[in-house]
């Protein structure tokens, strides 16, 4: 569908788009449309790439607490008397608190890349999203017309078989009245003539009065 994609990103242009791993209304219209791997893989990737934001935030926040504990060591190292050892405890230090820095530098870069990373992969699972829906609606769309033609094909068949029953109705009745016209009742008793058009006719009409009444 190269054409539709590219008609999809045209009309995405300058739209905010929701984070769809967040958004409710997504993933309840993707419990109705079925399970989709591009969908599901594009959804794990949005997820990974929000976890590592949120670890990053979490690892410099930890790493600021231990700079913080770094630097109060480094004041109340400053108070002991002169030493070797109060020496290498300050160069330790000084060598952890920049490592820790350099590692929070680390950290701040990739968060500032993730936004744009995390919008570029959410639109990529936008564009999916349009696809399955361009899909599905084309299907039912399909069907609909289908069902559409079925029922008015059906209702056309159903009024040709009422005229039939109506007509076949009319012309039992005609044929019972020439026959007993004819060869009068006697006659007919004695050909075992069980059909009695006006009987028929009225217990077809007690039944649909009865069918009605149940309905």
């Amino acid at each position: 569908m190269p054409q539709d994609k590219e008609v999809f990103k045209e009309a995405l242009v300058g739209k905010k788009i929701p984070l769809l791993v967040l958004d409710h209304q997504w993933h309840k219209l993707f419990t109705q449309t079925g399970e989709n791997e591009k969908i599901h893989a594009l959804e794990n990737d949005v997820n990974e790439l929000l976890k590592k934001q949120g670890r990053l935030n979490m690892d410099i926040k930890s790493l600021s607490s231990y700079k913080k504990k770094l630097m109060s060591e480094i004041v109340a190292i400053m108070e002991l008397e002169d030493s070797p050892e109060k020496e290498k405890k300050m160069e330790d230090n000084k060598r952890l608190i920049e490592e820790t820095n350099q590692k929070i530098d680390d950290y701040k870069d990739q968060l500032l890349e993730l936004p744009k990373v995390i919008d570029d992969k959410n639109f990529e699972l936008m564009l999916a999203t349009m696809e399955v829906c361009y899909e599905k609606i084309k299907k039912n769309t399909d069907d609909i017309e289908a069902i559409n033609k079925w029922v008015q094909d059906f209702r056309v068949e159903l009024k040709k078989k009422v005229l039939l029953k109506q007509q076949k109705q009319i012309w039992n009745d005609e044929l019972y009245s020439y026959m007993h016209a004819i060869f009068g009742p006697e006659v007919i008793e004695m050909f075992d003539m069980k059909y009695n058009p006006k009987n028929v006719l009225q217990k077809d009409e007690e039944k649909q009065i009865k069918q009605q009444e149940n309905t």
